[in-house]
């Protein structure tokens, strides 16, 4: 599993909603998407440790 694959559907949804500072919604989505694409190296560490727990067992692109 990428880190990517991730970060791209973060935008997907962030981007489905109307640019609102005021929306809770798209505040949240947009700060995550920020902060996770600031430590993308990070984010890849924890996407590779729930790996191999199998967290993604049952996801299929």
């Amino acid at each position: 599993m990428k880190a990517e694959t991730f970060l791209a559907e973060l935008n997907r949804l962030r981007k489905d909603l109307d640019e609102d500072p005021t929306d809770i919604e798209w505040l949240t989505l947009h700060h995550v998407f920020c902060f996770v694409s600031y430590k993308m190296g990070d984010f890849q560490k924890y996407i590779d440790e729930q790996d191999a727990k199998g967290a993604f067992a049952d996801f299929e692109p």
